[in-house]
């Protein structure tokens, strides 16, 4: 029996719970060849397969990022779908194997930094955590990446800065956390309480460094 019957599209469509059990199930049992079948069907001619498939992928991902590494050219090219959902979720797969794969994914910065610039709140979020994680693997890719999130959360909405923020420490260092913390000062008028009350936790976490 095909893996595929698991997903969300053949069971009556019952919301994302399918895919979450599947992910885990695939995830623990390490079907590789179960998980290739999901991948193929990134590529489906069904839309709702396509979703529910790339679901499974970073949902795998989120358990043992390295079953569904090998995929990665795959999340690359569905950064460039017409189908907002599949650009996003395309996005988050390529955040959770950022770290595993972030050789490949710094060859394809200028894909990720249009895919953000042109892309959707989640699609923002995934790329900046990904850019972040990048970032925090060797000094070379902290120097090229960094001031682009630095940028970032000059610019970005308020209500992004919080989260955003928090990505982005994972790749500050004692080199360059002045322009950090700056960045993040000059934007603490325009934060709610609530927003604010992160923020400052993760400029306390900086100064520490």
């Amino acid at each position: 029996m095909s893996v595929l019957n698991g997903i969300s599209f053949y069971q009556n469509g019952k919301g994302e719970v399918p895919n979450q059990e599947l992910a885990r199930e695939l995830a623990e049992s390490e079907n590789v060849e179960d998980i290739k079948e999901i991948a193929l069907n990134l590529w489906n001619k069904e839309k709702k397969i396509q979703s529910d498939c790339i679901k499974v992928l970073y949902e795998i991902g989120y358990i043992k990022p390295e079953l569904i590494a090998e995929y990665l050219n795959d999340y690359f090219e569905l950064l460039k779908s017409k189908q907002n959902k599949l650009v996003w979720s395309g996005m988050i797969a390529i955040s959770v194997v950022a770290k595993i794969k972030a050789k490949e994914i710094h060859e394809n910065l200028k894909l990720i930094k249009t895919t953000i610039e042109n892309g959707s709140v989640i699609t923002v979020d995934g790329g900046i955590k990904t850019l972040s994680i990048v970032a925090s693997q060797n000094e070379d890719y902290r120097k090229e990446i960094f001031p682009y999130l630095i940028e970032h959360l000059k610019n970005c909405r308020p209500k992004e800065i919080p989260m955003h923020s928090e990505f982005i420490f994972n790749s500050v260092t004692n080199e360059n956390k002045h322009e950090y913390l700056e960045a993040l000062n000059n934007r603490k008028d325009i934060l709610t309480k609530l927003q604010l009350k992160r923020v400052l936790k993760v400029i306390e976490r900086t100064e520490e460094i």
